[in-house]
């Protein structure tokens, strides 16, 4: 059991310290000014709005909008019926 332990540590949480250290690296060293906020683009356009979204939210918005079938669609098919939903929902 110890060895498992010793194991996982080794194969998972090694490589995570070393590529958190490799990031913050990256973060000092860049030049530039950071990317700007959100702008109106994003609050207007549901792609890039349902792009943001993980995909339990996107099923649960399914689930709001009462889209049948919605849990076995992959993120794919799943964010192009929301879109399909939303936009006709405006149309209205």
């Amino acid at each position: 059991m110890e060895l498992y332990g010793l194991l996982a540590v080794l194969v998972v949480l090694v490589p995570e310290w070393m590529a958190g250290g490799a990031l913050q690296g990256f973060r000092s060293q860049r030049r530039g000014e950071p990317l700007p906020p959100s702008g109106g683009a994003w609050q207007r356009l549901p792609e890039l709005r349902l792009a943001s979204l993980e995909l339990a939210d996107l099923r649960q918005l399914a689930r709001q909008l009462h889209l049948p079938g919605y849990a076995g669609l992959n993120r794919e098919r799943l964010t192009a019926r929301l879109l399909r939903r939303l936009r006709g929902r405006k149309a209205l």
